[in-house]
């Protein structure tokens, strides 16, 4: 990953490119299969021991009622319906990637409207909920089956290491809106909770490729099976090819990339009241860096387990625990007097969660849990990057409860806190409070009060761009400060959702925050020669409000057609605190559209065709370069899918993504350098068998 203090989106724009190599899968799969045979004794002899044809498009077929009983986990931590989930929470289904075209899971996101996401180039994506989606957006939490993926360095996600084959992924749910109480520091303004499907779902051989303009080439390949009664297992495999996008004056960028990615997972039911499941990924990607003329790389892996155990419909608990290593590594440019040179990052990250949840006679229905997570980050500095110190290891302690008190047979009050320890700032208090009434059993108003914090990162603390200059000059141009606090978040939420006849659902969620300490840069010198008011340090000299809404409907116009409409209204007023001061004129931190909204139809017309479209509108979006203003304009944007199934195993496909314009821009202040992203056609072909 670099970091380079150049113009662009998000004030100084400390630009954050990721990349890697692709590794092989042996390690992984022998240790599945070790896992497995311990296991293999305990099952039911009696239960089938050949694979299960898969479904075809399960959800296709789901009406309106079906669909707002899809079961979501991210609001509570257990199940419940998505009617009864008192939380701005939307839910992308596997069929809903599936027809929408998506290749990778930032395309699949747009697909939330809840979300603002923001193509920056070829392989780097903004994406935040409710503002602040800058180049170093750190107030969304994204889990991949409960493995946390955003990185200590920055506290936000390298989209561009997050992949997984989209066939297998079981649902998207995204909540608006802060998470901290149930998952801790980071979740300020949303939660992105991707759960893919059990092994057992995923039964016999899937190959999928294609190609065409972005990106160029892509094949997949995975395979499920049973390996003895009641322990199913599925490897997979796949490769992306992605082409490069344009300057604004119509030059390739040269920032084409590759990406590999492959790994399995076993799920076991030895009995109805407990169930294992083991998983692991390994991938590598390779990044051209136009910026230095180099190659950037990223390459990592992971290793999940969990056992649930079920006492009796209404207590349970899990213990997870997991290891995630990252490898980054990328060139750096020549500035001020420093060399060129390779920063190289690699993290261990080793985690256990433990849940259990409960009910308390007939009112109450309790979940509680603990947590610790170890950090160990080795960074090799470049000579313009550093971290100090360079190697640092983090612990994490948390714990949680939450208690659903049923007030009436149609009123609940939820109270809970999560209380964390980080190395940083010490303990942190996340309480809500939250009121759920159910007008109807298919209405239902619910309020919510929340306090977030966004804990410090090694970025914030850490960092050090030196300059190489000796005496008098300033021997570097931003440091992190130890001095740097959490930013915090006062949330007051209101929402609406309903199931309007047998054809039309709808939901409204309207928010207002408070925020407090936010980052901001400030001159620890006096702005003459020869130091020019550098280096700048990060501090906490920011504070604000936003406040907007969120709205979504569904509409079943006929049985084989199916409409979806998305609007977003954000308002955001950050400044300095009194008496303080920002290099950036609190500019830094903002770079998001006031309004936004997508319609989205989806057809089943005859011969088992498909055709889905979504139409998007994006507001203008307001940026820096320090404390100089700029925009990227609003935009159109159309993208369309058609499928054709000529046998239930085998699809043919033709995707069209921005069609309406030969390129356009989504991110990035107005430079030569700002990046636009072109017209794509690709086909698709997938079997199943």
């Amino acid at each position: 990953m670099s970091i380079i203090l150049v113009g662009g989106c998000g004030g100084m724009n400390f630009a954050i490119r990721r990349r890697a190599a692709r590794q092989r899968l042996t390690g992984s799969l022998c240790f599945a299969i070790v896992f497995a045979n311990v296991l293999q004794a305990q099952f039911d002899p009696a239960a089938p021991t050949e694979p299960v044809a898969p479904s075809v498009n399960s959800l296709k077929d789901l009406s309106i009622e079906d669909l707002m009983n899809i079961e979501v986990t991210s609001v509570a931590r257990e199940p419940e319906k998505l009617q009864d989930a008192p939380a701005a929470i939307q839910v992308i289904t596997g069929d809903d990637i599936e027809r929408s075209g998506a290749e990778s899971i930032p395309e699949a996101l747009r697909l939330a409207d809840n979300l603002e996401v923001a193509q920056q180039n070829s392989h780097e994506w903004n994406i935040s909920a409710r503002g602040f989606n800058t180049d170093l957006a750190n107030k969304l939490l994204v889990m991949i089956d409960g493995r946390t993926v955003y990185t200590p360095l920055f506290s936000g996600v390298f989209w561009d290491a997050q992949d997984y084959l989209l066939e297998d992924i079981d649902r998207i749910e995204v909540i608006s809106g802060p998470g901290s109480t149930l998952w801790g520091a980071n979740a300020v303004n949303g939660v992105i909770n991707i759960t893919t499907k059990s092994a057992k779902d995923t039964q016999g051989l899937y190959v999928e490729g294609g190609g065409g303009i972005q990106p160029q080439d892509f094949m997949a390949a995975r395979y499920g099976g049973i390996i003895a009664p009641n322990i199913y297992y599925r490897v997979y495999a796949k490769y992306t090819d992605w082409n490069h996008e344009d300057f604004s004056n119509g030059s390739a960028a040269n920032d084409a990339w590759d990406q590999a990615q492959g790994g399995f997972r076993i799920d076991a039911d030895p009995s109805s009241f407990n169930k294992f499941t083991l998983s692991g990924d390994l991938y590598g990607v390779t990044e051209n860096d136009p910026t230095v003329a180099g190659i950037a790389k990223n390459n990592g892996g992971n290793l999940l387990g969990r056992w649930s155990h079920t006492f009796s419909s209404d207590s349970d608990m899990s213990l997870q625990m997991y290891y995630d290593r990252t490898h980054l590594l990328d060139p750096e440019a020549a500035a001020y007097a420093e060399p060129a040179g390779v920063l190289a990052d690699t993290l261990d990250t080793y985690d256990v969660d433990f849940q259990h949840r409960f009910a308390l006679g007939d009112r109450n229905k309790i979940v509680w849990g603990l947590g610790y997570r170890f950090t160990d980050d080795t960074v090799e500095p470049a000579p313009t990057i550093t971290f100090l110190p360079n190697h640092l290891d983090q612990h994490l302690y948390s714990g949680f409860v939450q208690d659903e008190i049923k007030l009436r047979d149609n009123l609940f009050f939820t109270l809970g806190t999560k209380l964390e320890h980080n190395d940083y700032t010490g303990w942190e208090v996340e309480p809500s409070a939250r009121l759920q009434w159910n007008l109807t059993s298919k209405q239902m108003i619910w309020a919510a009060v929340s306090r977030a914090v966004r804990t410090p990162s090694r970025i914030d603390s850490n960092l050090s761009e030196t300059t190489g200059l000796g005496a008098p000059f300033p021997s570097s141009i931003l440091d992190g400060s130890t001095d740097f606090v959490s930013e915090t978040l006062i949330a007051y939420e209101l929402g609406y959702r309903a199931q309007i006849g047998s054809k039309t659902t709808a939901s409204l969620s309207l928010f207002y925050n408070d925020y407090n300490n936010i980052r901001s840069t400030t001159s620890t010198t006096p702005a003459t020669f020869p130091t020019f008011g550098f280096p700048l340090v990060f501090q906490n000299n920011l504070e604000g409000q936003t406040y907007g809404f969120e709205s979504t409907a569904n509409y079943q116009v006929f049985d084989w057609w199916r409409l979806h409409a998305g609007y977003d209204l954000l308002q955001e007023y950050i400044r300095i605190k009194p008496g303080q001061v920002d290099f950036n004129d609190a500019l830094n931190e903002t770079a998001d559209p006031q309004q936004q909204w997508s319609v989205r139809s989806s057809m089943d017309l005859p011969h088992n065709v498909t055709l889905d479209s979504a139409l998007r509108w994006v507001d203008t979006l307001h940026n820096n370069n320090g404390p100089t203003p700029g925009t990227v304009p609003s935009y159109y944007e159309l993208d369309v899918s058609l499928g054709w199934r000529p046998s239930p195993g085998f699809e043919l496909s033709i995707v069209g993504q921005n069609l309406l314009h030969s390129r356009h821009t989504e991110y990035g202040f107005p430079s030569t350098t700002r990046e636009e992203i072109t017209r794509s056609v690709f086909v698709k072909a997938s079997w199943q068998y």
